[in-house]
């Protein structure tokens, strides 16, 4: 049985029969379906084709839009219609117009790139202010008031386009739609309900599913950066990912090398900053599951010949979202750039909010750090040794303000470089933490 609801369009062949090209950009899932038709009873000769071309081009293109939204409706006679000098007009606009395709309401929503930019020619794919491109497709299959998200990767991230001003694209009635992006590495756009509330910024792109009917990613044309792949290893009985490539934390750019993170055979994880002064490779593990309430116990040993520029971080972290709102609850372990500073922090991000941070010297030494998370408060301690019931107490604190709730954060364990310090960094450096424990 014919889909009576998609409609294909001919052309001529050099023969003077048809060649059916139905959708030509139909929905993955399903191909365009195709109504029999019988040929020309004679090839028309060059002389009507330039009348036809003549006539063509006094056409008001509103008259002829109204036929071609009746290809779109249903069926009609289309055989005796072509055989008509309007009808070949008509078929002329129709296909400039709709591009060989239409649209069933019955498909299943799809969404296509047909133009990306290039990608970003910055090192490791490093977002540069100001340079954009023009990024253009199509959509099928869409409801009433859909629209178009864009998104453009950099920095290991997914950048909602633009970065200010009208965050959606509107289609046009035949299904065609075109923005301007940021470069980056990748592109992505996705097809969402008119009341859909897209992140600003995310490790991962939003799935298909409440108000999201369909998404498409294609990597930016011309060479892009290779970055090694990630890595899954397990510690204290935990599976973790590695990062890997660049990444922004606390303003500076790092590249993030899987090859600077491993657990030795005692089960320990190690975690490196390695290269040298201008090209440093930083160190990352993401608990790849998400644990909510509850206290996160981190045994590291010491760290007190860290450099002043090397931070290390024990922190739960949401991948998605903006830095106000990351469910970040974080233990700093750094100088940050200075020689005589201190060296643990305690924050309840935004670090700006005086109510949320807290500061204080551990001399050298193994230490355990932990948060305990409720609702509407977390405790931070750092004890001596083990933090058992007999070691020393070294700092507390209780946060009551700006506490997250659950969602989709993760805990991370971090070693990168400060870029903004007073004291640059000279040497490679290394971290070791014996155990991660989770009590709920």
């Amino acid at each position: 049985m014919t889909d009576r609801k998609q409609f294909p369009l001919g052309i001529f062949s050099p023969s003077g029969e048809f060649m059916l090209c139905g959708s030509r950009h139909a929905s993955r899932s399903r191909p365009a379906s195709v109504l029999p038709l019988a040929p020309l009873s004679r090839k028309p000769s060059a002389d009507a084709l330039r009348k036809l071309e003549h006539e063509h081009s006094l056409t008001n293109e509103r008259e002829s839009a109204a036929p071609c939204e009746q290809f779109r409706q249903g069926p009609v006679e289309l055989t005796s219609f072509l055989r008509s000098s309007v009808g070949l007009i008509v078929f002329a606009v129709c296909l400039a117009l709709a591009g060989c395709r239409t649209s069933s309401p019955s498909s299943p929503p799809a969404v296509v790139l047909n133009k990306v930019p290039a990608a970003s020619p910055a090192p490791h794919g490093q977002a540069i202010a100001g340079q954009t491109g023009a990024i253009e497709g199509y959509a099928t299959g869409m409801r009433p008031g859909q629209r178009i998200v864009i998104y453009s990767k950099a920095d290991g991230r997914w950048n909602l386009q633009p970065p200010s001003g009208q965050s959606f694209t509107n289609i046009e009635r035949n299904g065609r739609w075109q923005a301007s992006t940021l470069l980056g590495i990748e592109y992505a756009a996705l097809l969402v309900d008119s009341t859909y509330a897209p992140p600003i910024q995310t490790e991962s792109l939003p799935s298909v599913g409440p108000g999201v009917a369909a998404e498409a990613t294609a990597k930016g044309q011309g060479p892009a950066p290779d970055y090694p792949p990630p890595k899954t290893l397990t510690f204290s009985g935990y599976k973790w990912t590695t990062s890997t490539g660049p990444i922004f934390h606390a303003g500076s750019r790092n590249f993030f090398d899987p090859a600077n993170v491993w657990v030795d055979r005692s089960g320990k994880l190690h975690l490196r900053i390695s290269g040298s002064p201008g090209k440093w490779g930083a160190a990352e593990v993401k608990l790849n599951a998400s644990l909510g309430y509850g206290t996160y116990r981190f045994q590291v040993e010491d760290t007190t010949h860290l450099e002043p520029s090397a931070v290390l971080t024990l922190i739960t972290w949401d991948g998605v979202g903006t830095e106000r709102n990351r469910r970040e609850l974080d233990i700093e372990l750094s100088r940050w750039g200075f020689v005589d500073n201190t060296n643990v922090h305690y924050v309840v991000q935004p670090y700006y909010i005086p109510a949320n941070f807290v500061r204080f010297r551990v001399p050298p030494g193994v230490f355990t750090h932990s948060f305990r998370w409720e609702p509407g408060q977390v405790t931070f301690s750092t004890m001596a040794g083990s933090g058992g019931a007999g070691d020393r107490l070294i700092n507390q604190h209780v946060f009551t303000s700006g506490i997250p709730t659950p969602a989709g954060q993760t805990v991370r364990i971090s070693l990168y470089v400060f870029v903004r310090g007073q004291v640059p960094l000279q040497h490679q450096n290394e971290v070791v933490i014996d155990k991660f424990e989770y009590l709920p």
